[in-house]
C-alpha cells in the first residue's frame, strides 16, 4: 500500500530523467569578417609596443592604466553613482530573474490543494466531496527539449546583459577620462587666453597713446583694438566651453564635484605635465573576440537566437503534460484524515499538433530569421571594433609627429613675435608686423594645447577600443559562462 502511494511521484521522476532531447542547432561561430591584421599606418613602427613586454589592454585594470590620482578618484565616483551604469546592473538582475523562471519550468511545481464541492443529487439530496493533498498541475515532460531550449535562450540573454554592463563600464571610464582631460585643456587655454588678452590690452593702450600723439595712424590703433576684442571673444568662448565640459563631467560622475576640479587660474595641471598613461599593444583582430565585451554580448545574443530555433522545432512534436495528485478525499470534512481516505490520481495529456494554420512553421521561420539577424549583428560588432581599433592606431601613430611639429611652430612664432616687437621698438618694423606675429603666436599656442589633448584622448580611446577598463585589479580566472549563475 505504501509503494502505491508514491507511484505517481516515481513516474514523474522517471519521465523527467527521460526528457532532455535537444533540437537546438549545433552552434558554429561565424567566420571573422575582417582582415587578419590591422592596416599599416605611417609612423606605426615608431609607436609600436613590444607585445612580449607590455600586457594587452584587456588585462590592464583601469587603476593601473591611469596614473593621475584625481582622475582615478573621479572614475571611482562615476562607477558608484553613474545612473546609466546602474541601469545596466539592474538589467542583469532582471534577466537573472527571467532566467530563474525559465529554469524553474524544468521542474514540477508542487502545490498544496484543499477543495470542496456540493452538488444536488438525483433524490433531492446534496452530495459533498472534500479533497486535501498535494498536486502537480500540467507539468510538461520535456521529451523534445522545448523547455530546455527556452532555458538556454534565457541563460544566454542573462550572460549578454553581463557583457553589456562591462561595455557600459568601459564607455563610462573612457568618457570620464576624456572629459577630465578636456577640462584640463580648457583651464590651460583659459590661462593662455588671459595672458594673451593682457598683452593685447597693453598693445592697444600703447597704440592709443601713440595715435593720440600722432605717431601712428588710426589704422594701427584699430588693428590693435580688434585683436584685443578678439581675445575677449576667445576668453568668453573658453569660459563657456569650460562650464559645458564640467557639466558633462558632473553628469558622468553622478554627483556634484566639490573641490575635485581646478576653478581658478594657476590651479590647473598643464596637459604637458599630466602623468603618462600606460601604453598598450594592439594585438591581433582575433583578440577582440575575447577581449571586447560588446562582441561577446553579440555572440551571447546569437546563442540565444540559436536556442530559440530549438524551441520552435520542438513545437512541431507532441507535448506531454502530467497532472498528478495525492491526498485524501471524503464526503465529510471530519473524514479527510481517516484511514482509507487516501488515494492518488494521474492524468497524463498528450497534445499533437495537427492543424494550426501554419503557426508553428511561421514560428520556426521567425526564429531562423532572428538567428540570421543575430549573425549579422555579431559580424557588424566585429567590423565596428576592427574599425575603431584601426582608427585609434592611426591616430596614435600620427599625433606624435603632429604635436612635435606644432610645438616647433609655436616656438618659432614666439621667436618671431619677440623679434618683431624688438624691431618695432627700434622703429624698423610697423605695428602691423607686431600684431600679425602676436595673432600667429596665439593661434599656434592654442593648436599645441588642442593637439596635446587629442593625443592624450587617443590613448584613452585606444585603451577603450581594445577592451580595457572592465577588469578589476583581481582578474577573473574563467570565461563568461563561469560567472556565478543564479540558483533555482
Amino acid at each position: 500500500m505504501r509503494k502505491a502511494r508514491f507511484a505517481p511521484f516515481a513516474l514523474v521522476s522517471a519521465a523527467s530523467l527521460l526528457a532532455g532531447c535537444s533540437m537546438i542547432p549545433v552552434y558554429e561561430r561565424p567566420a571573422v569578417p575582417v582582415a587578419a591584421s590591422y592596416p599599416a599606418n605611417p609612423g606605426a613602427a615608431a609607436a609600436a609596443v613590444d607585445d612580449a613586454v607590455a600586457p594587452l589592454a584587456a588585462d590592464v585594470a583601469w587603476q593601473d592604466f591611469f596614473a593621475d590620482e584625481k582622475l582615478r578618484h573621479l572614475i571611482e565616483l562615476a562607477l558608484a553613482n553613474n545612473r546609466d551604469l546602474r541601469v545596466a546592473v539592474l538589467n542583469i538582475e532582471q534577466t537573472r530573474a527571467q532566467y530563474q523562471i525559465r529554469r524553474a519550468d524544468q521542474f514540477p511545481s508542487v502545490n498544496g490543494v484543499l477543495s470542496g464541492s456540493r452538488t444536488p443529487s438525483g433524490n433531492g439530496g446534496i452530495t459533498s466531496l472534500y479533497n486535501v493533498g498535494l498536486a502537480v498541475t500540467a507539468y510538461e515532460l520535456d521529451f523534445f527539449g522545448r523547455v530546455s531550449s527556452l532555458k538556454e535562450a534565457a541563460l544566454s540573454q542573462y550572460l549578454a546583459t553581463g557583457e553589456a554592463r562591462k561595455t557600459a563600464q568601459i564607455s563610462l571610464i573612457a568618457a570620464v577620462a576624456n572629459t577630465y582631460l578636456s577640462v584640463l585643456a580648457d583651464e590651460e587655454l583659459l590661462d593662455l587666453t588671459r595672458q594673451t588678452l593682457a598683452t593685447r590690452e597693453d598693445s592697444m593702450k600703447l597704440s592709443k597713446l601713440r595715435f593720440d600723439n600722432g605717431v601712428v595712424s588710426e589704422l594701427d590703433y584699430r588693428q590693435a583694438e580688434s585683436l584685443a576684442e578678439a581675445a575677449r571673444v576667445a576668453y568668453a568662448q573658453q569660459q563657456r566651453q569650460r562650464a559645458l565640459d564640467e557639466n558633462a563631467l558632473i553628469l558622468l560622475v553622478g554627483q556634484p564635484l566639490a573641490g575635485e576640479l581646478p576653478t581658478a587660474a594657476g590651479q590647473a595641471t598643464p596637459l604637458a605635465q599630466a602623468r603618462p598613461m600606460a601604453d598598450v599593444p594592439a594585438g591581433l583582430p582575433s583578440d577582440l573576440l575575447t577581449h571586447r565585451p560588446d562582441i561577446r554580448q553579440a555572440e551571447q545574443l546569437l546563442l540565444a537566437s540559436n536556442a530559440n530555433i530549438g524551441a520552435a522545432r520542438a513545437a512541431f512534436f507532441p507535448r506531454i503534460a502530467l497532472t498528478v495528485g495525492a491526498g485524501s478525499a471524503s464526503s465529510h470534512l471530519s473524514g479527510l484524515l481517516k484511514d482509507g481516505s487516501w488515494g492518488w490520481t494521474l492524468a497524463p495529456q498528450l497534445v499533437l499538433p495537427i492543424f494550426d494554420a501554419g503557426r508553428n512553421l511561421a514560428g520556426l521561420d521567425s526564429a531562423k530569421a532572428g538567428r540570421d539577424i543575430a549573425i549579422a549583428q555579431y559580424e557588424k560588432a566585429i567590423q565596428t571594433a576592427f574599425r575603431e581599433v584601426a582608427d585609434a592606431l592611426a591616430t596614435r601613430a600620427t599625433l606624435g609627429d603632429q604635436l612635435r611639429a606644432q610645438q616647433a611652430q609655436a616656438n618659432a612664432e614666439a621667436v618671431r613675435f619677440k623679434l618683431s616687437d624688438l624691431r618695432y621698438q627700434n622703429g624698423i618694423a610697423s605695428t602691423l608686423d607686431v600684431l600679425d606675429a602676436q595673432r600667429a603666436l596665439f593661434s599656434a599656442q592654442q593648436a599645441v594645447v588642442q593637439t596635446r589633448l587629442a593625443q592624450l584622448q587617443s590613448q584613452v580611446t585606444l585603451y577603450k577600443t581594445l577592451g580595457g577598463g572592465w577588469k578589476e585589479p583581481v582578474q577573473e580566472a574563467q570565461g563568461p559562462r563561469a560567472e556565478s549563475l543564479p540558483r533555482p
